[in-house]
């Protein structure tokens, strides 16, 4: 059953799967979540029948009851056939956080993009003590003081306390490979930016897209600079990969995202999503122009964010902030300048900017932090 929204998206069911169940999409591929212990309260999960077995696709985090609620899937849901195979999509803990835990109950191998697996290694094994002076620079220039660096270090630590351990050994993904399932053809189909090779899977006789966390309604996900890279250009990748979707994939996919629910409208929400992030470059451009004293990037934050930000989300909207200046630094529309106490601030590099780019900044979608 189809739900219209006043959106051109559409919502494939009226209500969400009870946790511990399965929800039929269509033959073959079905729908479960499981609970997150932060404000984004799910994740959603998918598995896939296949003629031996079942492939389970991203694994929910690897603290509280998602470990008993897979047991009561694998109790009730499975049939007489074994878990055969598991997939993340990336490396963030929702989406791994039981890979390891998964392999091990069912001594299956584990799909993942190369870059994703090597990046859930290293986040999974970080420790606080490799908060190191790198990371110190990073958020002296993005401009916070020293005390609110010293509370960053104190709050700095890995992912590890929210997974299992991951596996050992895995098979890699790679972009417009197949995996056949069911006599059906997955293609890998491989977006950047949230995090840096995102397996997505599209089904061209089913014509579904397993999209993770690269295309998701309602929220924008997190596309953030980090300490371990402080001049890469995430932003760039994440349009790139947004436009080269419109360019391959059928409008009218069935969506399957790792959050919120399915939904028909690709292209719209791809649309959507790079007219987002472009009204946030033409808001701290304009900011720029208009300051009285460049701004830093601690400065800049209210022209994205309107609302408080807790101890846990500014860090994210930092990252993502620090994106979207790296972004028009690089592509020239942007000076960046070291101030005398070793801070970066931004200055427009058009004077007459905020002359032409007047309009209403209430327009500018003030949506939900997004990283897990």
């Amino acid at each position: 059953m189809q739900k219209p929204l006043s959106s051109p998206l559409e919502y494939l069911f009226d209500d969400v799967p009870d946790a511990g169940t399965l929800r039929q999409i269509v033959p073959g591929v079905y729908w479960l979540r499981m609970p997150l212990p932060m404000a984004l309260d799910h994740i959603n999960l998918y598995m896939l029948e296949d003629d031996d077995g079942w492939w389970i696709i991203d694994t929910g985090i690897g603290v509280g009851p998602t470990q008993e609620l897979w047991e009561q899937i694998f109790a009730s849901a499975l049939g007489d056939k074994p878990v055969k195979a598991v997939l993340s999509t990336h490396y963030h803990p929702d989406h791994i956080g039981m890979a390891g835990w998964l392999c091990e109950r069912w001594q299956v191998p584990f799909y993942m993009t190369q870059t994703e697996y090597l990046s859930g290694l290293s986040f999974s094994r970080m420790q606080r003590e490799h908060f190191s002076w790198t990371s110190t620079l990073y958020l002296q220039q993005a401009g916070l003081s020293p005390e609110q660096v010293e509370e960053a270090r104190q709050r700095f630590n890995g992912f590890g306390d929210y997974i299992k351990p991951m596996p050992v050994a895995y098979r890699r993904l790679v972009d417009g490979t197949n995996l056949t399932i069911n006599g059906h053809r997955w293609r890998v189909v491989v977006g950047r930016g949230h995090c840096p090779e995102h397996a997505c899977l599209h089904c061209d006789a089913l014509n579904i897209l397993i999209s993770g966390d690269q295309v998701i309604p309602r929220i924008t996900s997190n596309v953030s600079v980090m300490a371990g890279e402080p001049e890469a250009n995430p932003l760039k990748d994440w349009l790139a990969s947004h436009e080269h979707f419109l360019e391959t994939l059928p409008a009218d996919a069935m969506v399957l995202p790792a959050h919120n629910a399915p939904f028909t409208g690709l292209h719209a929400r791809l649309r959507h999503l790079i007219e987002h992030h472009e009204e946030h470059l033409l808001a701290l451009e304009e900011a720029c122009a208009e300051a009285t004293a460049a701004p830093t990037a601690m400065d800049l934050l209210p022209v994205l964010f309107k609302r408080p930000l807790d101890q846990f989300s500014i860090g994210l909207a930092l990252g993502e902030c620090i994106a979207h200046l790296n972004y028009l630094h690089q592509r020239g529309q942007l000076a960046r300048d070291l101030n005398d106490v070793g801070q970066y601030t931004y200055r427009s590099i058009d004077d007459t900017l905020h002359l032409r780019l007047r309009r209403n900044r209430s327009e500018i979608d003030d949506q939900p932090l997004y990283q897990v």
